[in-house]
Order: C-alpha cells, then structure tokens, then sequence
C-alpha cells in the first residue's frame, strides 16, 4: 500500500479531530485495508462478518440461557427473547474490547510507519476503530435480523442507537491513543489488556442485568464504562424508551477529557518511538 498523498502535508491540524480531517482518505484506505485483511484467504470472504456473531450467540445463549438458565425481568414485559436481549451487550462489549486488545501494539505492529518522519501516527486509532464499528454495524444488521424472527416487531427508537453508541466510540478513541503510546515502552499492556476486556465483559450488564447482584456488589457494575451504554443500548433497540440524555451528556463530557488526554499523551510520548522500536 503506497502513501505518497501524505507527503505533501507534512503537518496535521491540532487536535485528534483535525488529524482525521487532513488524512480522512488515508484513514479509510487503512480502515478498508484493515477490514478486507481480516478476510483475506477465507472462503466465505465478508460474509464471516455476519456468521461470527451468530455463532458466537449461540453459544453464549446455551451456556447462559440453557445451561444456566439465566433470566431477565424486562423479558417477560417487552417479549424480547433472552437471546437478542444478551446480544445487545455482547455487541458493545465486543466494539470496546476490539479496540481495548489492539491498541498496545498498534506502533509495535507498524514500525515502518514510525521511521516515516511524514507518517501521521496519531491517525493509527482512527482505522481501528472504524473497523471495529464496521464489524459492530454488521453485527446489529444481524440483531435485526433475529429480532424480526423470534420476536417479530422491531422498535422505532432503535434509530437513536447511533447516539447512544457515540459516547462510547469518544473514550475507546482516548483510551487507543494511550494504550498506543503506552505499549510502546510497556509491553506487558498487551497481556494485561486481553484479561481485562474478559473482566469488562462479567462485570457489566452484558451478561446478567443489575438486579441479579446483591445491592454492596453493584458498584463494580455500575463503575465499568460498558454497563451504562449497555443499558442505554438496550433500552433504545428493544424496550422502546427514550436514551437518558442527561446521562448521555455527561458521559460524553468525560469521554472528551480521556479523547484529549489520550491523545496528548500520545503526542508527547511519539518522540521516543523511534529510539525504542
């Protein structure tokens, strides 16, 4: 893949969002590049985009609403199935985790790219989590899909859902650029990420809904970034309510201090990374 449209622009606008606009083509190209690699050789090509999620829902729904017989209070009131209700937080959980496991090695994984002194590394997240949001809307297109066949209505608030996943795309953007530059002089960051995002994963509303944890364990729930948005989530695609907008903002407000923060500090940091790589 060649990036001679890059040299011409040698400087980028301040701040992560101008970054973006001065290489928005050179982020798609990485982005696209990104997406059709991850296919590249299989048979079925993108089709695995919309064949990994179902399988991997039905066997949460075994393990979970077979095995263990787990339930949710809402199920019975909106007549969702337990399987589309567990799928909307595997959906979100999978965007940040996606992101969360990458990011340690995405200057390690593109080294080339750090001995370019015109390479604008700070776009690196931008691709990343483009992909993952491709591979997010895909899995949504099969949550459609199945909500249509088992629960046979589809709610008009579900059109809101973009807003209500964007909070969440600002903080995975903040925390990329850190763990990014972080995993550069720490290497171990990328065995510590892979447990955590599993952790993120059992101590979210994902899997099981608040209620089900006794009231002085709830604050381990209620602290992981996933659990609002999941719920947020939830209510929008399937029980037909209106997102908290309040909580949205403020929500959006912290996202945008750990964007900036990120970023800043994979700003400060991108001097070193030649000398360590």
């Amino acid at each position: 893949m060649e990036f001679h449209a890059i040299s011409t622009t040698p400087r980028s606008k301040p701040g992560p969002f101008g970054a973006l606009g001065t290489y928005r083509s050179l982020t798609f190209e990485l982005a696209k590049r990104d997406v059709l690699g991850r296919y590249r050789g299989a048979s079925f090509g993108l089709l695995w985009s919309l064949i990994s999620p179902f399988l991997m829902l039905m066997v949460y729904s075994f393990a979970f609403g077979f095995v263990m017989k787990a339930k949710w209070p809402q199920a019975e009131q909106s007549h969702a199935h337990y399987s589309i209700i567990l799928f909307v937080g595997l959906i979100v959980h999978g965007f940040f985790a996606e992101c969360l496991s990458r990011s340690p090695q995405l200057i390690t994984s593109n080294a080339n790219f750090v001995k370019r002194v015109i390479f604008p590394l700070e776009i690196l997240p931008w691709p990343m989590v483009a992909s993952a949001l491709f591979h997010t809307f895909m899995n949504f297109l099969v949550f459609l899909a199945l909500h249509l066949v088992l629960d046979h209505t589809v709610t008009w608030t579900i059109v809101l859902l973009p807003l209500v996943l964007l909070p969440l795309v600002l903080l995975t953007l903040g925390v990329s650029w850190l763990l990014a530059a972080l995993g550069v002089y720490l290497r171990d960051i990328s065995q510590i990420t892979g447990v955590l995002a599993t952790a993120m994963l059992f101590l979210s509303t994902a899997m099981f809904p608040i209620e089900a944890l006794p009231p002085q364990y709830r604050w381990l729930l209620i602290i992981n970034p996933l659990t609002f948005i999941i719920d947020q989530a939830r209510a929008v695609a399937l029980w037909g309510h209106m997102p908290d907008w309040t909580g949205l903002g403020i929500y959006t407000l912290c996202a945008l201090i750990v964007l900036y923060l990120g970023y800043m500090v994979f700003r400060l940091t991108r001097r070193g990374f030649a000398d360590v790589l």
